[in-house]
């Protein structure tokens, strides 16, 4: 099944996917529009272009389990998506994905403009790796 992932940023929405087998999670980069509306249509459009099957949406828990506000925007966002995409959506927690993603650009040596195009991208990656993880333990 192809699935979108979708890394909420604050400046910038990270998006990541995988192949249909749901192996190997890749970056397909970010998009910039504060606008929820308007986000979400590039979403929709990113999904449709790349027949996306299902969405994951990075749910921003604070460190010790608990939502906040952060957490319920992405959640009512996730619902927007849902019924303007038609295809399912799960929610990932995505507590220390940027911080993970921080540190694989500190090997890669990734700095200035080029970081902060790319982290949330990654941050995107790693939250489907996690969910891709996780479906298959549960399997």
């Amino acid at each position: 099944m192809v699935i979108l992932a979708v890394d909420l940023g604050k400046a910038r929405t990270g998006l990541a996917i995988c192949d249909k087998d749901e192996l190997l999670a890749s970056p397909l980069g970010t998009v910039e529009d504060r606008n929820p509306d308007r986000l979400a249509e590039k979403i929709a459009e990113y999904a449709k272009e790349r027949r996306a099957e299902m969405l994951v949406v990075g749910l921003p828990r604070n460190m010790d389990g608990t939502e906040g506000e952060s957490a319920q925007n992405a959640r009512i966002f996730a619902e927007h998506l849902k019924e303007l995409c038609r295809l399912p959506v799960e929610m990932q927690d995505e507590r220390g994905t940027t911080i993970t993603a921080h540190s694989f650009l500190n090997t890669t040596d990734t700095r200035g403009k080029k970081r902060k195009k790319v982290v949330d991208a990654v941050a995107a990656t790693i939250i489907l790796e996690d969910y891709l993880n996780r479906r298959r333990n549960m399997r």
